[in-house]
């Protein structure tokens, strides 16, 4: 599960963040490009874009389960 005591500073203010335990595999982006990037630098995902509504949270959660190390949080409303 992600910490976000653990993400990354890159990620906009907002319900869903990924941590550092991103191994950039690619999986958020794939399901959710509208709203994860990848930062080259740091080789890592990070949240762009927050979702505005329900079909877009539902990309960002479907991307969270994705996550093969349960790097991306949602921390609700």
């Amino acid at each position: 599960m992600a910490d976000k005591s653990y993400k990354f500073k890159k990620n906009i203010l907002g319900r869903f963040y990924v941590d550092d335990q991103c191994i950039a595999c690619d999986a958020c982006l794939i399901e959710a490009p509208n709203f994860f990037t990848m930062d080259v630098d740091e080789s890592s995902a990070f949240v762009y874009k927050q979702p505005k509504n329900s079909t877009d949270v539902a990309q960002c959660t479907e991307a969270m389960i994705l996550c093969p190390v349960n790097a991306i949080g949602d921390d609700g409303d």
